[in-house]
């Protein structure tokens, strides 16, 4: 029988909250609220200034509030441009990398354990060995001596 893992259930059925709560930021802005978003820096999949991933180079928190443009959300990531240092970023976060999520206005707060990240289908070349004799294993240095 394969195991069921709550825990991830739950984590995906959050993150979907999460998800539903930025598409609302999207259509209907925050009027009030504002959200905090720590997410990993580090990933391939995270869309960040290097500068700001060199400042912040295992996680960061953004602000969700006033200032804030271009607020865009699929099913697996958002998009933002924010002002970082009076400089204007668009940063791509899939929900995958959110560490943590909160929204103060409405007291509510969750925390994640980050999927890894999914690696890039690149098509490779198979090595194909030069002759048989690479596939062979010796098992002489296994066998007791007499």
């Amino acid at each position: 029988m394969t195991e069921i893992s709550y825990e991830r259930l739950v984590e995906k059925a959050l993150l979907h909250v999460v998800h539903d709560a930025l598409l609302s930021a999207q259509k209907n802005g925050l009027d009030g609220n504002h959200f905090y978003i720590t997410f990993q820096t580090p990933r391939d999949d995270v869309v960040l200034s290097d500068r700001l991933k060199a400042a912040y180079p295992k996680e960061i928190t953004i602000v969700l509030q006033h200032e804030y443009s271009d607020l865009e959300v699929s099913d697996d990531a958002f998009s933002v441009v924010l002002s970082f240092g009076n400089i204007p970023e668009k940063i791509f976060v899939p929900f995958a990398a959110i560490v943590r999520f909160a929204d103060p206005f409405a007291q509510f707060a969750v925390s994640f354990t980050p999927e890894p990240p999914q690696p890039e289908k690149k098509k490779e070349k198979k090595h194909k060995p030069e002759s048989d004799q690479e596939n062979v294993v010796s098992l002489n240095a296994f066998r007791k001596k007499k």
